[in-house]
């Protein structure tokens, strides 16, 4: 499995919203493919899938997750 993780977005953004997945649990993403929008206090952004395979969403939409949190795995 491969996770799926909040980057380091700068030195000052500790936290990011899950503004919308792109991608269902259960969907084949295709490496580099987005599957989820996260937001900050600065910026919004789509995360890419680190790797092909299946989907397996492990936070929901509106949840606030800490920079290095797991937000999926691609199995």
């Amino acid at each position: 499995m491969v996770p799926v993780v909040v980057p380091q977005l700068g030195n000052e953004i500790s936290e990011a919203e899950v503004t919308e997945w792109l991608k269902a649990t259960g969907e084949t993403v295709a490496e580099g493919e987005p599957i989820v929008t996260i937001t900050t206090t600065k910026m919004a952004m789509d995360l890419e899938a680190p790797a092909a395979g299946v989907l397996k969403q492990m936070v929901e939409e509106g949840e606030i997750v800490e920079v290095g949190a797991p937000l999926a795995e691609i199995e």
